[in-house]
């Protein structure tokens, strides 16, 4: 029988509503780490590599649209459909911070030297938290058009992107002055938008478009028409040769960067796909959906037989099934059969 390359997921269960947002850390000396944002209200931590379930964030009381890790992975951010934002140690889940807003918060992102978090949300204010003085009012730039969808720094905490759930572009902010210093224009409303891993590029998905910036220069480098309306792309981050795009139809498809040709195409999600990130090394990105599962697949398809079409890894995220019968090692973390820990690693809960 011929064999037939395809892409085998490990497909990672646990969130109950739909995955709106994934994050991946930097790797770290411990490895590297998945955060997923999920409408039911409890963000996951995950082994990047494998999947494995290490932790829930559990405390919002709303859906939960945004999620990031910190350079070093240690702290989490999450951003709410409560009107919060919350702060999280990695690596025990506890609480460290909560910040109020007077609206849904729709984004969140951890500045590079670590010391700030970025928020923005429905009240059209781009908020900047001192992690050092959390007590202290925020630094706030209240000039956005609309209610704010995505946000995300560049040029090494200088400059803050922002784009609108309800109007086209992509806002260039000086974090400084607090003003409006480019738009990248677009059609419709930007639904995601990334800093490549070097600083080089910004990554934009707005309707049924991928587009590539010069995050530098501002200029548009390439511009890719899309076989449906998607909601996320990724750019490859190692070499910088392939992205990834997942939307409306449910498919995860994969693009030459220089070509814009169609070169791999996943099917397996049974919702559209809300989000796609690339792991920091680019050897797996991950797809969110609205059927609520994670799939993290390898950029290298795995071979099978055709009659093997549609199989899958299946990791579980439900927090009763983490210990299997004796024992469970997630990277050197040790979860005994009676939950307890036994040596802390890693980052992890017990939620």
């Amino acid at each position: 029988m011929d064999k037939k390359k395809i892409a085998v997921p490990l497909v990672c269960h646990g969130h109950s509503r739909p995955v709106v947002d994934l994050f991946y850390s930097p790797i770290t000396a411990d490895g590297f780490f998945l955060i997923s944002a999920s409408k039911d209200s409890s963000p996951m931590l995950r082994n990047g590599e494998t999947g494995d379930w290490i932790g829930t964030f559990e405390g919002h009381k709303g859906a939960v649209w945004s999620c990031c890790l910190d350079t070093n992975a240690l702290r989490a951010a999450s951003a709410s459909a409560d009107f919060s934002a919350k702060v999280w140690d990695a690596l025990t889940g506890d609480e460290l911070h909560s910040f109020e807003h007077k609206h849904i918060v729709r984004a969140c992102a951890f500045s590079e030297d670590t010391h700030m978090l970025l928020t923005g949300g429905l009240e059209k204010i781009l908020r900047l938290f001192d992690l050092n003085r959390p007590d202290a009012p925020p630094t706030e730039i209240d000039k956005s058009p609309g209610s704010i969808r995505t946000a995300a720094w560049l040029h090494s905490d200088q400059t803050i992107l922002s784009s609108c759930t309800d109007l086209g572009g992509v806002r260039l902010w000086d974090v400084r002055s607090g003003e409006i210093i480019q738009i990248l224009e677009t059609k419709s409303p930007v639904t995601s938008a990334e800093v490549s891993q070097d600083g080089r590029y910004i990554t934009t998905a707005d309707g049924s478009t991928v587009k590539f910036w010069d995050a530098n220069h501002f200029g548009l480098v390439k511009s890719y028409n899309m076989p449906c309306t998607v909601e996320s792309a990724s750019l490859e981050p190692k070499f910088g040769n392939k992205f990834v795009a997942g939307g409306e139809d449910m498919w995860v498809r994969i693009f030459d960067f220089h070509t814009g040709e169609e070169i791999g195409c996943n099917k397996g999600h049974h919702g559209p796909v809300h989000c796609v990130r690339f792991s920091p090394g680019g050897e797996s990105y991950a797809s969110g959906s609205e059927d609520g599962t994670i799939r993290i697949w390898q950029t290298g398809p795995v071979t099978f037989d055709d009659n093997e079409s549609s199989a899958s890894i299946e990791v579980s995220g439900k927090i009763s099934a983490v210990v299997n019968d004796a024992a469970r090692k997630v990277e050197g973390f040790h979860i005994s059969t009676d939950g307890k820990m036994e040596e802390k690693v890693e980052p992890a809960t017990e939620s």
